[in-house]
């Protein structure tokens, strides 16, 4: 059978759909796609993380670390606290009308400020009626088997829960042993809880269990436990892929699990009071004096949750909104969504499957029908960003529909289209790629490619992120060094560091001797780009210091290396003349990385960074403010920081501290203070020396005017 041109197109748009469909399932079985199903997912939450009528309904009192603060250096209270401290919480709750009151705290041991301290937190307890006692259940060594005699039983009934284990649902619900809480604290409490949640693979906490199984008992989760509190006789039923709580359907996965709908980050979403305020506002009413707390509503009718948020008492938890949240925020969004009955649901495969070919089916026959090269770009630039359309605006409607796999199918589909396309029709497309593959490099190739009018002198400008190192005393190596000996050394590091720079997605942009040049954020987009440098940093450090030992037995020399980062406006593009040019980047904010990797010799420092790329760096990256200067070339003073590894870091805490409150005096023109201090760690900390020495200039001539910026005089 003859088939016309359009027919035959057809017939190859659907077997390229179809392909690319098939593969991009076959790859989300593997479970290639996991990893960035979770991260994509984590961006649609983010966006559209709003809060519901019911937050407002819950509060959160937060040990943090300004109320651990406060008991130290008012009252002289150590950690751990007395557990009467909580009691007063417990008390100023009751009496501010707090619908219930559920505390993020294991209490499995006596106190240590022995039985009456348990006595008085118990009988708080007791007499307010609604606590909620956190109980953990799992695997733990050394916990109960079994419910302990005079516990109170948890009273939670769920329809249809034994047709539901007995489907074999039962992993991840079941438990086999429980860590309690002491008598003191369970016996009067309203009802023991389970307040464990499991992170998903990726270590993040997405999901919320609902319900444990324990002793043939079925305990509600820290979350689900306030809602019995304020509705006698809670009525839930559970069947194939939902939980029904008082009417409302809440969709869980086979383990129990229901995916949470986040309602904002951390910290701006429930109103927060730190418990030092309480416990205040407590012991002023007390003596007859105002509260801290001015509102005398701000508990009323509110489900209140307390728990812990100071970095050292180890209860926080990576979330996908805003980096981590304490456990008991967790438990609060938790609560929001069973208020709200407005969990996340998962679609289907029917419906996964219907949406990746439909796309794929219109993608593929729409590349296929293009007959100019623009149009095809165009199309691409359509069909990309569509799943990623489709999905975020089914996260609003509360629905995960997997991405990666949607627009894995699409890529698949074009590119698939794009090969058919190349096959039969770009043998003139093709002489042309090989003939400027012959002159440029590849990845800018690829982008001549996908935009044909960068092919001219000129750029754009953006936000990048620079990178700009060189090797200390490079001079005094290369005259020890033959010719031979030193290209081999100098081969052998740039080619260590460019690997790095590669492999963090950085564009190397030349090699002037031995210093290098890098940037990210061009030609492709890199949100992380700041994060992307800061890490190649690190990483080469790293590197030079497991090579070195080998340079030094070869050459008799040690290769130390300083690297300057700064993150803003550069002018991107090809540079050069009408003949010749290249892909680079000019501005001043590659002068200032270029300065500021000169700064390192003033400090003795080897990482240092701009403030701008600074602010722009997760918590996770360590780092220590060196100073605010001001360099040849600008008027306005830059502040500086030294990026710090987590090791180095931990084993020098103590002198970073000693080093910021140094530098806090030197700031303020207190010279001789800082002067002390710095002494007192010059021998181990190069910046230290490098103030002490500063502070003896100023004391010998002091300024007439004093800003804290250290004047650079040279580059």
């Amino acid at each position: 059978m003859n088939l016309t041109p359009a027919q035959k197109k057809a017939v190859s748009g659907a077997a390229v759909a179809i392909v690319s469909v098939a593969l991009a399932f076959l790859l989300r079985a593997t479970g290639a796609f996991e990893r960035w199903e979770l991260r994509t997912w984590d961006w649609r939450i983010n966006i559209a993380a709003r809060p519901s009528p019911s937050t407002d309904r819950i509060r959160l009192i937060m040990l943090d670390q300004q109320s651990l603060d406060w008991a130290q250096e008012e009252n002289g209270l150590p950690w751990p606290w007395p557990r009467e401290v909580y009691s007063a919480i417990i008390s100023y709750l009751q009496r501010a009308g707090a619908q219930s009151i559920a505390f993020d705290v294991l209490y499995t041991e006596p106190s240590f400020y022995g039985p009456e301290d348990d006595a008085a937190l118990g009988e708080a307890i007791g007499n307010a009626g609604n606590f909620i006692a956190a109980t953990h259940f799992g695997e733990t060594s050394g916990s109960a088997a079994s419910w302990p005699d005079g516990y109170p039983a948890p009273g939670l009934a769920i329809q249809g829960l034994e047709q539901w284990l007995s489907a074999g649902k039962k992993r991840g619900v079941a438990a086999s042993r429980g860590l309690f809480p002491i008598p003191e604290i369970a016996a009067p409490s309203f009802a023991l809880t389970d307040v464990q949640h499991d992170p998903d693979t990726d270590g993040i906490y997405r999901r919320a269990r609902l319900f444990r199984i324990f002793d043939g008992k079925t305990i509600p989760s820290f979350a689900l436990a306030p809602l019995m509190v304020s509705s006698s006789g809670l009525r839930m039923e559970i069947r194939e892929g939902a939980i029904f709580v008082d009417g409302k359907k809440i969709p869980i996965d086979a383990h129990g699990n229901a995916i949470l709908r986040f309602r904002g980050a951390s910290g701006t979403t429930y109103r927060h009071y730190s418990a030092a305020a309480v416990i205040q506002s407590e012991l002023r009413e007390q003596a007859g004096e105002p509260p801290v707390i001015q509102d005398p509503d701000a508990f009323r009718e509110c489900h209140v949750i307390f728990g812990f948020s100071a970095p050292g008492l180890f209860d926080l938890r990576p979330t996908p909104v805003g980096g981590v949240f304490p456990g008991a925020e967790i438990h609060a969004t938790t609560l929001d969504n069973l208020m709200e009955g407005d969990f996340v649901f998962a679609a289907g495969p029917i419906a996964t499957f219907a949406t990746a070919f439909l796309l794929t089916l219109f993608s593929s026959f729409a590349v296929l029908f293009s007959r100019k090269a623009w149009q095809s770009l165009l199309l691409c630039a359509v069909f990309l960003p569509l799943p990623s359309i489709i999905c975020l605006s089914a996260c609003f409607s509360g629905c995960w529909l997997p991405l990666v796999v949607q627009e894995a199918a699409v890529s698949f589909s074009l590119l698939g289209a794009f090969t058919v396309n190349y096959a039969t029709e770009g043998r003139q497309k093709r002489f042309i790629k090989g003939a400027f593959r012959q002159y440029l490099s590849p990845a800018v190739i690829d982008q001549l490619i996908e935009h044909p009018e960068r092919l001219k002198l000129g750029g754009e400008k953006r936000i990048v992120s620079i990178f700009f190192s060189d090797i200390q005393g490079f001079t005094g190596i290369s005259e020890g060094l033959d010719p031979e000996e030193l290209t081999a050394l100098l081969n052998e590091y740039l080619s260590a560091m460019t690997d790095i720079i590669q492999e963090e997605g950085g564009t190397v942009d030349k090699y002037i001797g031995d210093a290098i040049i890098a940037f990210w954020n061009a030609p492709i987009d890199q949100p992380d780009h700041a994060e992307r440098a800061a890490r190649s940093a690190l990483r080469c450090q790293e590197k030079l210091a497991s090579i070195r030992p080998g340079i030094r037995e070869r050459t008799g020399k040690d290769l130390f290396m300083r690297i300057g980062l700064n993150t803003g406006a550069a002018v991107v593009g090809n540079m050069g003349s009408s003949s010749r040019f290249d892909y680079t980047i000019l501005g001043d904010a590659v002068n200032l990385a270029s300065r500021i990797e000169g700064i390192n010799k003033q400090f003795g420092t080897y990482i240092l960074a701009s403030e701008s790329l600074r602010e722009a760096l997760p918590d996770r990256f360590l780092a220590r403010n060196i100073s605010r200067v001001a360099v040849v070339g600008r008027k306005e003073p830059v502040r500086v920081f030294e990026l710090l590894s987590h090791q180095d870091f931990e084993t020098r805490k103590q002198e970073f501290s000693s080093f910021a409150d140094g530098l806090r005096a030197f700031n303020t023109g207190d010279f001789q203070t800082a002067l002390d201090i710095f002494l007192s760690t010059e021998g181990t900390d190069p910046a230290a020396a490098s103030y002490a020495r500063k502070c003896r200039a100023m004391i010998e001539h002091p300024p007439q005017q004093w800003d804290g910026v250290w004047v650079m005089t040279d580059k």
